[in-house]
């Protein structure tokens, strides 16, 4: 079986450098040889559209660069440039991923790779339209506009085209940089408090999610007017809009697994297409072993042994993963690759989820579960009845984690008081 493991991880290897055997090259593109480049309703080379333009690029990936500027009104921006060539090559890329996935259902029929390709045929297109990103970028900035810690950068349409997008600039550090934080007094663990609130926010209430939160495209800075924490969101290119069947199951699941109610769990996990495998979507979904899950994530923390065993057992069950993949909605494909890329900014700051954590994701869960309810309800005295029960679920919540606070603070207490006993100050 480890073999077998071993040629496919091969194989898929070769499956998903395919997606890129172009565009995930790395070389630096010179500015100088884009030549002419539309930008809004203007045709012009790089330096003259700009006052100053760094041919160093902030950053490079597989579609495009992005190089700080300064615009000739004295504005900063950031400039996005599609690769030139991304366009013609990506179909060849995605035609060569997909024998290369057949080829590893002739080898190993047990494995079920196609999604892969679908999900590509289906994103690609969407990440190299600038203008789909723009839209995306004002849409999650007013849908979280109450978050008073979160920055979305500007976007500047007179001057975006489809392979062009200017935005505002903001700098910062990288979401996973600790000691950036530190040199600069910003709180960690409110980070990481606030990355899951908004992310809550964004799949529970709202269903639309933004898929690429790597450390490149979540800075961190102190506010310029206020001096408090600040998290910049960037590339809006990849979202997934969960549909209201999804979103609301995806509720009750999470809301099951955090209130280790087994029953729902299993129910949940089964109208999501887990079927029998619904232990491994609900310890896929959680990064915790199933007897955690059992025992309640929200009660115990990881421990090395815990990761130590996911990571044993991962390689044994390949062809379930596989199958479980091959059966979820493909809204799922996506959010599994979000929670990871947010699993390793946690444990990059040495902040895995808490049950404080788990305590705001049920908040978001209850309202938005209640949000649905009121929209389906009939009568004035219905809608009235939902609104009471949520508000006292968000009650028990709170009365719950001030519950948590009181014993975190008399342990400390204890703590203290157990030192002076054991150390008493010299005299």
């Amino acid at each position: 079986m480890a073999r077998r493991a071993l040629k496919l991880a091969s194989w898929t290897s070769m499956a998903l450098a395919a997606s890129g055997f172009y565009l995930y090259s790395n070389k630096y593109l010179d500015p100088n040889d884009f030549g002419a480049v539309r930008v809004g309703r203007a045709v012009a080379t790089i330096h003259e559209l700009f006052v100053s333009f760094d041919d160093t690029p902030l950053g490079a990936a597989s579609l495009a660069q992005v190089h700080k500027a300064v615009l000739h009104d004295g504005r900063t921006v950031a400039v996005k440039v599609q690769h030139p060539k991304v366009q013609a090559q990506s179909s060849k890329d995605i035609l060569l991923m997909e024998v290369l996935v057949l080829a590893v259902k002739q080898l190993f029929p047990e494995f079920e790779f196609m999604w892969l390709v679908d999900e590509a045929k289906k994103n690609l297109p969407l990440e190299l339209d600038f203008l789909n990103e723009g839209r995306n970028a004002e849409k999650v900035a007013q849908m979280l506009k109450h978050f008073d810690f979160l920055k979305v950068p500007r976007i500047y349409w007179e001057l975006s085209t489809k392979r062009v997008l200017l935005m505002e600039f903001v700098d910062g550090g990288q979401v996973n940089d600790r000691d950036y934080m530190e040199r600069n007094k910003i709180d960690v663990n409110k980070i990481s408090r606030h990355l899951g609130k908004m992310y809550s926010e964004m799949i529970f209430v709202n269903g639309f999610v933004h898929c690429d939160p790597h450390p490149g495209n979540v800075l961190v800075r102190k506010r310029p007017d206020t001096g408090g924490a600040e998290i910049v969101l960037l590339d809006h290119g990849l979202y997934q809009v969960l549909t209201d069947e999804f979103r609301l199951d995806y509720c009750h699941l999470w809301q099951s697994l955090i209130w280790t109610d087994m029953e729902r769990v299993k129910k949940y996990s089964q109208r999501l297409g887990a079927g029998a495998l619904y232990p491994l979507l609900a310890c896929m979904l959680t990064a915790r072993s199933w007897h955690s899950v059992n025992r309640g994530i929200s009660h115990a923390s990881v421990t090395a042994s815990e990761d130590s065993e996911i990571r044993d057992n991962a390689a044994t069950y390949l062809p379930q993963i596989s199958q479980l993949l091959n059966h979820v909605p493909r809204q799922m494909l996506l959010i599994f690759k979000t929670n990871d890329l947010l699993r390793g900014i946690e444990a990059a700051l040495g902040t895995r989820a808490s049950a404080s954590s788990f305590l705001n994701m049920s908040r978001c869960c209850i309202r938005a579960l209640a949000a649905h309810n009121k929209r389906n309800a009939c009568s004035f005295f219905r809608r009235t009845r939902i609104s009471f029960s949520e508000a006292f679920h968000l009650w028990q919540i709170s009365l719950y984690e001030l519950t948590l606070r009181v014993k975190g603070l008399r342990l400390a207490g204890w703590v203290s008081a157990l030192l002076c006993w054991l150390l008493p100050a010299p005299h």
